[in-house]
């Protein structure tokens, strides 16, 4: 019945679903094609108990603190204080962009809120600056799949609620490989310097410039701190940490800043609302998604397939690295993740391969997929904020995503880079 899913999918996406409801119908469609009338209850009562999840009020809250922080005018401290840092370099506006990814991704844990937010400022700046519209566009869009990777993350609750992993102990796992996707970036920038002809070196800053940078960025850069600490310390969990986010945000924006109004917040928590609707109901799609999985047996089936292929835990590390490429082509990573998560992780589990390690591995790759064509994400914001047209975005990513593709397989084969920090947490042996 499964090998019906995808054919009966992708007709639907031609007919003008959204990908939600297509998840949402194919298999309820397939059950009752199967005669599985009464299962059809069973199945689309699984979509509203995906979302009716105590964990999973993270990612709103997460997502509303990142709304109030950038309303806020928080963006544009991040962006000066990454000025004040490395803007110095050639290509400086293009490293600025990807610093202020790896800052605004502790803030939002959103590819989509830091496209959409240091994109509608840096894009135009770095046009000012004599840099393509194309290039500019396309920096902003690889480097915005750090979002989800450093904490908070949204994928990484997901993953964690799906598995039953911890949180904190996915959170921590993520930041190495988040920082490795930054600087791999700014390596590609510095190696196109001469053939997208990137303006030369600005004015260093002064140490009295960069004192007051790291000043006005200093309540910002103290959010991911606060939500680490508080989880790591035992003061909160990951769910009552992105409440605590969103407080801290209102807090700072309201009477430390003064930068965002009451008026503003009717507007702030529409954002929040629509933006997490958008998420949890693909998570409760891909609940019902699931719900056909198990019915049909087909994690058992799947499992005897990727284990025939090698009993070495390398080459199917690399089989499924491939795997999970190709679906994030296709997929939104927090679906990928509930559908692909309870069928793959036991099984590299089983060969040696650490709970946590391969939680990155998947949250890593699929993340990735947000910016390549058909279905990714990052290329339709980006297009949406810039002008250009997706096919014109996405050529000029792949050597940024090129890179992206080489983080992946160091963290796919050296284990450390994402159990370090987690093991001396004491969360991983």
């Amino acid at each position: 019945m499964l090998t019906l899913f995808l054919p009966l999918f992708m007709v639907l996406l031609l007919l003008g679903f959204p990908i939600v409801f297509g998840l949402i119908a194919a298999p309820g469609i397939l059950l009752w094609l199967n005669g599985q009338e009464r299962d059809i209850v069973l199945l689309y009562r699984n979509v509203y108990n995906g979302m009716d999840s105590f964990p999973l009020m993270a990612i709103p809250f997460f997502m509303l603190a990142g709304e109030l922080m950038n309303r806020a005018g928080i963006t544009t401290r991040l962006v000066e204080f990454a000025q004040a840092l490395i803007g110095h370099l050639r290509g400086g506006l293009a490293h600025v962009n990807i610093l202020s990814s790896m800052l605004f991704a502790g803030l939002s844990g959103s590819a989509v809120a830091d496209v959409s937010a240091l994109g509608s400022m840096l894009i135009p700046a770095m046009e000012k600056q004599g840099y393509t519209r194309r290039f500019a566009t396309a920096v902003t869009a690889a480097s915005s799949i750090i979002g989800p990777i450093i904490p908070p993350s949204g994928i990484m609750i997901i993953y964690a609620y799906v598995m039953g992993e911890s949180v904190a102990a996915l959170f921590l796992a993520g930041i190495v490989p988040g920082i490795l996707i930054g600087l791999s970036l700014m390596v590609i920038v510095y190696l196109l310097a001469d053939r997208e002809n990137l303006p030369a070196a600005t004015t260093r800053a002064t140490w009295p410039e960069r004192g007051r940078a790291s000043l006005n960025a200093f309540w910002p850069l103290m959010t991911p701190v606060i939500i680490m600490g508080g989880i790591l310390g035992g003061i909160f969990t990951p769910t009552e940490a992105s409440a605590v986010a969103v407080g801290y945000a209102i807090f700072i924006g309201l009477f430390v800043l003064r930068t965002l109004k009451i008026g503003d917040m009717p507007k702030i928590l529409m954002r929040a609302a629509m933006t997490s609707a958008v998420v949890l109901l693909l998570v409760g799609a891909a609940m019902a998604f699931k719900t056909v999985a198990s019915l049909s047996h087909t994690p058992e089936l799947l499992a005897s397939i990727i284990l025939s292929l090698s009993e070495n835990p390398l080459v199917l590390l690399l089989l499924i690295n491939l795997l999970l490429f190709v679906v994030g082509m296709f997929l939104d990573a927090g679906p990928a993740i509930i559908i692909l998560g309870p069928i793959l992780g036991p099984i590299f589990t089983q060969m040696g391969v650490d709970s946590v390690h391969f939680a990155i591995i998947m949250a890593v790759n699929l993340t990735v997929g947000l910016l390549t064509p058909p279905m990714g994400l990052v290329l339709f914001v980006s297009s949406s904020v810039s002008g250009l047209k997706v096919e014109t975005i996405a050529r000029a990513t792949l050597p940024f995503l090129a890179a992206e593709i080489v983080v992946i397989f160091l963290i796919t084969y050296f284990p450390a880079l994402t159990l370090t920090l987690p093991r001396l947490a004491g969360f991983v042996d």
